[in-house]
Formats: structure tokens, sequence, C-alpha cells
């Protein structure tokens, strides 16, 4: 599948080795996860380990991070099958079904306590994103109908409740009973708009996910005009960087840059646009992927790290690499070399994982830190797994690749 260039028996060697090692990898953070993860306690799975693997008691558990593991173990399953894999990804779906899912008003609840039961009721469209991105690939690795419909069922409640039919896009978060939200926030670093970057990132995530086992041509529309906000509002053509906040209108609300939404959007949206197999937007995307791949690598380190955001107007780059944002370098310079046939985009994708091996490896008690700080020294009082830390990245990252390679 990779682009001839010069040099081919090398780059056939330094894939070779890409593929491999990422196998391996793969195989040690589906490990971590089946060993420390399972609550046997109460049932699912912890809602909170630190960096040193000690579970930290009476942590809430959060939907995210439930969807993110049953993605995780499905996607895993249907790379390469495995009855312990599969298991893991019955347990997650069988925790979301009991205690995520709001089987009055319909969509998950963004987190319950240690016991399951419900704690943050709101309806972050972002968590119920993720849950249909996992939705659709259990159902690929079980085969069970009952789970299509659910993943069917959400995307249309989706699409009724938070989709603006009048300016397109979706609103951010409602109530329990999808009412206004007066704080719509993922978290306290987030600005409190209506329309953000990550969560339409996330819902064509999803979508095309769901496209895959359900080509529906009002699903596929949804496609399109999600893919169509992002190069009418989200890239900033002046600097091929992503602008993360809107309000309802689509008028600007930030300058902050994120490099690792940035590279994470430029593959996602080109799976979109093959998987709908639309060529027109497929080969504007093309060209889109690299003009954001080059203003991504602005972020790079001379080490092959890439940087957490930065913030044009003070001058002031967070000078912090984390976990996730090198993980999906790897796939999205990956993805630029496949596109352009240019060497030197694969050359950062590896470079970026050889960093990931010397400094974001838990070599002693498993999985990825959370990241690291600009000396080197690992981020302090961050998880190994919690409301956000998952396996979801950098699993994805190495199937991802591993497949690209094959």
């Amino acid at each position: 599948m990779y682009q001839e260039t010069t040099g081919f028996k090398d780059v056939q060697q330094q894939l070779y080795a890409y593929k491999n090692e990422l196998r391996a990898e793969l195989g040690n953070i589906l490990n971590y996860w089946l060993k420390n993860t399972p609550d046997e306690v109460n049932g699912g799975f912890w809602g909170k380990i630190d960096n040193d693997n000690q579970v930290i008691p009476g942590a809430p558990k959060g939907s995210v991070l439930n969807a993110r593991i049953l993605w995780s173990f499905a996607a895993a399953y249907n790379h390469r099958p495995d009855a312990a894999v599969l298991q893991m990804a019955h347990r997650a779906y069988e925790y979301i079904t009991a205690h995520f899912i709001d089987h009055e008003f319909g969509g998950v609840h963004w987190s319950v306590d240690d016991k399951g039961n419900k704690l943050d009721t709101k309806k972050q469209v972002y968590a119920s994103a993720f849950t249909l991105y996992a939705l659709s690939e259990y159902y690929q690795a079980s085969g069970l109908e009952v789970v299509k419909n659910q993943a069917i069922g959400l995307y249309n409640l989706l699409v009724d409740k938070s989709y603006d039919a009048h300016k397109t896009g979706y609103m951010e978060a409602f109530t329990r009973d999808w009412q206004p939200l007066n704080d719509l926030r993922l978290s306290a670093k987030d600005a409190n708009e209506k329309k953000t970057m990550n969560t339409h990132l996330h819902v064509l995530e999803a979508y095309t996910n769901l496209y895959r086992i359900w080509p529906d041509s009002g699903l596929k529309r949804q496609i399109e005009s999600l893919i169509d906000n992002f190069c009418n509002y989200f890239i900033d053509t002046d600097t091929n960087h992503l602008i993360l906040f809107f309000d309802e209108d689509w008028n600007r609300r930030s300058d902050t840059v994120s490099y690792g939404h940035d590279i994470e959007a430029t593959w996602l949206l080109l799976e979109a646009a093959e998987v709908i197999k639309d060529g027109t937007r497929e080969e504007r995307i093309k060209k889109i992927c690299l003009q954001i791949a080059d203003a991504t690598s602005e972020g790079l380190d001379a080490d092959g790290g890439l940087w957490y955001e930065y913030e044009p107007s003070a001058n002031h780059l967070i000078r912090e690499k984390h976990w996730w944002v090198q993980a999906e370098a790897m796939v999205g310079f990956f993805n630029a070399w496949q596109i352009s046939g240019n060497r030197q985009y694969l050359d950062l994708s590896v470079k970026n994982w050889d960093f990931v091996k010397n400094n974001i490896l838990d070599k002693q008690n498993g999985e990825w830190f959370w990241g690291i700080h600009a000396d080197g020294s690992i981020m302090p009082g961050q998880d190994k797994a919690g409301l956000w830390k998952c396996p979801y990245h950098n699993s994805r990252a190495c199937i991802e690749i591993i497949k690209r390679i094959r």
C-alpha cells in the first residue's frame, strides 16, 4: 500500500521494522488493560489508575473512557481475532449498556460513580459520538444485530437533538433531557462555546465508522456536511491550523493551535471521504492533508516529539509532549507520506515513534505515560487510566499503521 520512492529497499526494511515493533506494542497495550483495569469489585473498569499503577478507590467512571475501551478491544479483535480480546469488548459493552446509556432520554451519561450510579447526566455530544463509534466497531466484532440498531438509534438521536439544520454543524452539549445548557465545556481548559472542532471531528469519525456497517444515504449527506464544515470553517486557510471554537453562527472564538488535533484531522478527514467514495472531496482533502501536515511540523521538536499547543496571541508554546499527540503524529505523517510519496513524511512518523519508545513508554509498569515536560521529566500527577487516559489513541495508531503497511 505504500508509495514507491527512492531507496526502495531501504524503505521496505524501515516499514518491516516499524510494523513488527507496532505489532508488539499493540500486544503490550492490550495486555496492560486486560491485566490492570477490570474492576472485579463493582464491575466494568476502574475509573482511575495513577502513574504508578495504583487504583484510586472511589474514582468516578467516564463514558468516554468506557467507549474507548470498547472501541479499542473491538478494533483489536477485528484486526486479529483473539477470544480474550473479544471478551474484554463484551465486558465494556455490557457495562456501557447497563450504566451509561440513558434508557429514558437517550444518549449517554457523562459519568457514573464507582458503583455505577448516575453522577453527571449532561449530554455531551462528544461522549455520544464515541459511544456510536465504539458500537459500530463492536458490531463488526460481534455480529449482534441489536448493537447495530443501537448505533443507528444513537445516530438518529444526535441528528434530531444536536444537528443545526439551519446553519449546519452540531451543538456541543445539553441537559439530561436535551434542553439548553449553560456550561457546554468538555473540560475546564475548553472555551464555553456551542460549536467545537473536537466534537465535530469525533462525530465525523463516528459517522464514518457507522457508514461501514450501514451505508445510508442520509448518513452520507451528514458526512459530506461535516467534511465541508472542516473545509469551510475549521481549517484556517491562512495558517493551515484548525480553529478550535466557534459560536452557533460560525463566528471564530479562539486562536490556540492544537498540534495533535491538526495532524489527527488530516487522516480522519481523508478516511471519511474514502469510505463514502467521494472522489472530488477526496482529492481536495489530500491537498489539505499535506498543507496541515507541513503546518503541524512547526510543532516538532528536534527529538521527533510533537509539542502540545501554541498560543499565537501570547507567542506562548506549551512545552509538553502528551501521549495522544504523538500517537496521532505517527499516523498523520505516515498518511502524508502515502499521499505524496515524500520520504520525509515517513521519516517524521518513524522518528516520532522513536521518541515515544525513548520517552513515553512506561517500560517498568506498562502502557504510555501521559506525557513529559521540556526537560524530559515525566508529567506528575497524571493518569495511566482515567476519564481521558485510555487505550484508544495508541492502540489505534498501532492498528492503523500496521494495516497501512500490510
